[in-house]
């Protein structure tokens, strides 16, 4: 039996859209002298925060708690060792707000509940429903594949046959801000957000069957 003979590639593609969605990464921390009044409050201050979220458009199902801590504040005394100076209890506030431009007054709003115990940990744009642009991203990873396969398959005085197997590598390309085309997103308050466009990437790995062109 003669062999199957193959070729195997690797095709990248990349699709770029401007973001409808952005994430916040708050975090909310009390210090007290007891630990009860360190929970108390910073709950309140939690509800706080949302309550001005809220009032900015952001549904319930946009904002998400992601940790809780209740923790001593130890310090080192002379002669004395760690002692007990407080208490620091914490927790995390994941918010997603869309379109982007309504970030910046809803952060102002964010930090005007939260006060000095507030902390920004990180902001992300992104879409709402990313399949659209990884498809794209996926089409052109598909397409760079059958070019490459075909040439190589040309050089060697053949060409391409069934596909064998298709391996996609990652399943969901990450977003990636890119400094191209950035529009502001303007607001009355708050520090202003540069929405970007954003690149979503893919890569897969197919093998064709490598067919000899019929004798002349």
């Amino acid at each position: 039996m003669t062999p199957v003979r193959t070729i195997t590639v690797t095709g990248e593609g990349t699709a770029e859209a401007v973001p409808d969605l952005l994430t916040l990464t708050l975090a909310v921390e009390v210090r007290r002298d007891a630990a009860e009044a360190a929970y108390g409050d910073a709950g309140a201050i939690v509800s706080a925060v949302t309550d001005a979220l809220r009032g900015h458009g952001v549904a319930g199902s946009d904002l998400r708690t992601s940790g809780l801590n209740l923790r001593a504040d130890l310090v080192w005394a002379e002669n004395q060792g760690q002692k007990v100076s407080g208490y620091v209890a914490s927790t995390t506030l994941v918010v997603r707000v869309g379109p982007p431009s309504a970030a910046p007054a809803a952060i102002s709003a964010a930090v005007a509940a939260g006060g000095d115990n507030l902390r920004i940990h990180g902001i992300e744009q992104g879409f709402t429903d990313a399949s659209a642009v990884a498809a794209r991203a996926q089409e052109a990873a598909w397409r760079e594949a059958e070019a490459k396969a075909a040439r190589f398959a040309a050089l060697a005085g053949d060409r391409l046959g069934l596909v064998l197997s298709i391996d996609q590598r990652p399943e969901h390309g990450s977003p990636v801000p890119i400094m191209a085309g950035m529009q502001r997103a303007s607001a009355r308050e708050g520090v202003p957000i540069e929405a970007g466009s954003v690149a979503v990437s893919a890569s897969v790995v197919v093998q064709w069957e490598l067919d000899s062109p019929a004798p002349a």
